[in-house]
């Protein structure tokens, strides 16, 4: 390798990430080395560095929406194979051997690792991961940029949309990366989307109605008729009651962050009639599978918007301020 790889390394939470050199990483027994072509920045990583993963070990690389180039291959691996272009998504490798791995749940694995959280992630100039748990990317994905976001937006969005079930209208609360995606996707299949905003932010909720909403408003406007499900992808609890209001009977809340705040009390009736509330939680392998098949024949693209890696602490803010159209992805 011609330099020495560079990383964004996060030392403790509430910390700036700091550019670090670092020797090139030797893929052990069923890993490989991947030179990372673009890394998505995900509202995850704002958790992990405000210290609210409780999962997280530190220092860490952050970044697990990672598209790249595989060039070293560790003992035993024969796929993916060298110069081929694969993801890298949150799961980064679990047991196998519970009951959630045996029952095909391994995203509720124990002893599961995560990309950018337990082990290094990909805000970085190159990564190692478990061979097995890369995401293989044909030739219909040969844009490493757009793709990146799919990573995570894309898979954690397509399993919150399939937990919502056969939803007519579909209602979606905070209106990001992942939000962008499902409304493609969700408006393919047929739906209704109905894309509820932080209260007055017009141009977001332009953005919706230009990616197939047929309505767009505040979280704090009650929705023009009653759904069947809501995905709620803010990570607030106060959106909870809203969401379970918006709901027919028999409806559906989902709700799809790794961390949300404290939902606040709300009287029974908003849950009863037979709604339900239910959450998700990371994603397992088939899951992508199953995503990029989808989103290859739904026409999915993600909008975004680029930074140079060095800038990841600028990405971050800009994501913390909120406004941002479709998802930000970092360029070695």
């Amino acid at each position: 390798m011609s330099a020495e790889p560079q990383v964004m390394l996060l030392t403790r939470p509430h910390a700036a990430l700091i550019a670090t050199l670092r020797a090139p990483p030797a893929p052990v027994a069923g890993e490989v080395r991947i030179r990372v072509e673009a890394c998505g920045v995900c509202r995850t990583d704002l958790h992990l560095v405000d210290g609210e993963l409780p999962q997280a070990t530190y220092p860490i690389v952050p970044g697990h929406e990672v598209v790249g180039i595989v060039e070293a291959l560790g003992p035993g691996v024969s796929s993916p194979g060298l110069g081929e272009r694969v993801g890298v998504p949150w799961l980064a490798g679990t047991c196998g051997r519970c009951t959630y791995c045996r029952q095909g749940r391994e995203n509720l694995c124990d002893a599961a690792r995560f990309t950018g959280c337990t082990r290094d992630g990909g805000y970085a100039t190159h990564l190692l991961a478990n061979a097995d748990y890369c995401v293989r990317l044909g030739s219909h994905w040969s844009d490493p940029v757009a793709t990146a976001p799919l990573l995570c937006a894309g898979l954690i969005g397509w399993r919150a949309l399939v937990a919502a079930g056969a939803a007519e209208r579909l209602g979606i609360f905070g209106f990001g990366a992942a939000a962008h995606i499902v409304t493609q996707i969700a408006c393919w299949q047929g739906a209704r989307v109905f894309a509820f905003t932080r209260p007055g932010d017009r141009p977001t909720q332009a953005f919706a109605t230009s990616l197939g909403a047929c309505w767009a408003g505040g979280s704090d406007q009650p929705t023009p008729e009653p759904l069947d499900a809501v995905i709620i992808f803010a990570a607030v609890g106060e959106l909870v009651p809203a969401a379970l209001r918006a709901v027919r009977k028999g409806g559906r809340v989902v709700c799809a962050g790794i961390h949300m705040s404290d939902i606040p009390g709300f009287p029974y009736r908003l849950l009863w009639g037979e709604r339900e509330l239910v959450s998700v939680a990371n994603l397992r392998r088939r899951d992508a599978v199953e995503f990029f098949e989808v989103a290859a024949r739904a026409g999915v693209h993600a909008q975004t918007q680029t930074y140079p890696l060095g800038e990841a602490n600028r990405a971050l803010a800009a994501l913390r301020e909120g406004g941002m159209r479709g998802a930000a992805v970092l360029i070695p």
